[in-house]
């Protein structure tokens, strides 16, 4: 029989036994349908077994070691209205609250999370999952990659498994753990949210004043709210593959649009932050064009160079200004972001191949990442409270400056940012009438300086110039 006739003769089948007689036609007894129908009860260890899902298990193996992270600051306010200024000088400080999330690394008591949960922090205190307080102690923190490690004095403490991201699979589950809106929910146990890997590789352009460069970042769906900065976000086996920092929100709370700095990055930063209390950035010796050339890439086919600093690596390897930097570390560059996630990746020392274009053409190179300028230039410190470098070209070319000269602000005291208005990262260009040209000379007016003597100061600060007046106490 052909395949065309079984067909035929097993619909006439059906048909009989569907449309037939039912006294001469296939008969099924009530009461066989209704057992049929009745469902069998499936036994409790059943029901405990397909409950137990692979995020149930994640949480429970990363969730002890999830912490909660108290943090108190005092901030410097100015009055804001005339009811203010009834109540509060001009000038005054209020004690300020924050709070956030970490995770434990080692048994000893280490613990990452973000560096902006704990900036400008007087005073840290860690709460276990079980209630347990431990004041904390900040070992270092990193402001442009926005890690920060801390310590308590445990033992035998809870640690985290940690994984890795260059892996992660677009659409696979992960869980972000953490401590949204402090203790409002009244115990430090942390709060599990589930989604999935939406991107990877996400380069967040620089918002809100914040220093840190979002880049290469894990795109999540899963809730992260204010007060789960820090946290872990985790893969379906229980492994950290990310540290929960930011979020794109409207309204303050999640719309679905977090982002996690990955694991390898930020495991990374604590071993430096461990070894020397602080990140050695690598310096390249270019800068490139910023956010306003962005939507000239299809144009220019890469990012543009617009500095090169004299002597410095790029220059040593022929990369000169108005080159075009197409390829670093095997990674395309369509924008200056893509170039500033491959210089977050280096360490001093690192050697990295980078593909430029001319007008002699295109060329491959190997660009060896040497030591920030501003890290090995001699410093002046100006009465115990300013620290100053001179400005050289290769600092100019490393802070992206305008003035090729000055006495470069590499850190000061509160008290005497709080008593003049200045800030790490001004440039001193003119005290009084005087041009000053190195942080020497700054140094030698300051201290020539008589109490109650005014001056001017004239400054550079973020591309621009302005000046202040001072009086010296």
């Amino acid at each position: 029989m052909s395949r065309a006739l079984r067909r035929v003769a097993f619909l006439g089948v059906v048909l009989s036994i569907g449309c037939g007689d039912p006294s001469n036609g296939l008969q099924i007894a009530p009461d066989s349908i209704a057992a049929q129908a009745t469902p069998v009860s499936p036994s409790p260890q059943d029901l405990g077994t397909s409950r137990r899902t692979a995020i149930v298990d994640a949480v429970a193996r990363v969730g002890p070691s999830v912490v909660s992270i108290s943090v108190t600051s005092h901030q410097r306010v100015s009055s804001r209205s005339l009811f203010d200024n009834w109540f509060l000088p001009r000038r005054t400080e209020r004690l300020v609250q924050g709070y956030g999330t970490g995770f434990i690394i080692r048994a000893d008591g280490l613990i990452i999370t973000n560096h902006h949960v704990i900036d400008d922090a007087e005073e840290i205190v860690v709460t276990l999952t079980h209630g347990i307080e431990f004041p904390a102690e900040l070992v270092g923190g990193d402001p442009v990659s926005d890690i920060a490690l801390l310590r308590i004095d445990g033992t035998d403490l809870p640690v985290s498994s940690i994984g890795q991201s260059a892996d992660l699979l677009i659409g696979e589950w992960v869980v972000a753990l953490g401590n949204p809106y402090g203790y409002m929910l009244g115990d430090a146990e942390p709060t599990v949210t589930a989604g999935v890997v939406s991107a990877t590789r996400r380069n967040i352009l620089p918002t809100g004043g914040r220093p840190g460069l979002y880049l290469d970042m894990i795109q999540t769906d899963a809730a992260i709210n204010p007060g789960n900065s820090g946290g872990p976000l985790v893969n379906a086996l229980g492994e950290v593959i990310g540290v929960n920092s930011s979020i794109f929100t409207s309204s303050g709370g999640s719309i679905g649009i977090g982002f996690a700095i990955p694991i390898e990055r930020a495991m990374r930063v604590a071993d430096e932050l461990l070894r020397q209390g602080t990140v050695r950035r690598a310096w390249t010796g270019l800068e490139v064009a910023g956010a306003d050339a962005m939507r000239d890439w299809k144009r220019q086919g890469g990012v543009l160079v617009v500095n090169v600093a004299p002597q410095g690596p790029a220059a040593r390897i022929g990369i000169g200004r108005e080159s075009v930097l197409t390829e670093a570390a095997g990674r395309v560059l369509r924008t200056y972001l893509d170039w500033e996630a491959v210089k977050l990746g280096l360490h001093v020392g690192d050697s990295v191949s980078v593909t430029f274009r001319d007008n002699t053409g295109s060329q491959t190179r190997i660009l060896v990442a040497e030591d920030l300028p501003t890290a090995t230039a001699e410093r002046v410190q100006v009465l115990e409270a300013l620290d100053l470098v001179t400005v050289t070209p290769s600092i100019q070319s490393e802070r992206g400056l305008q003035s090729a000269s000055g006495a470069l602000i590499l850190s000061l005291s509160d008290n005497a940012s709080q008593m003049t208005g200045l800030r790490a990262g001004d440039v001193i260009l003119r005290i009084g009438r005087i041009e000053t040209k190195t942080a020497q000379q700054v140094s030698e007016i300051l201290q020539s300086l008589r109490r109650g003597q005014r001056f001017r100061f004239v400054l550079e600060r973020d591309g621009s110039f302005l000046y202040t007046d001072l009086v010296f106490q």
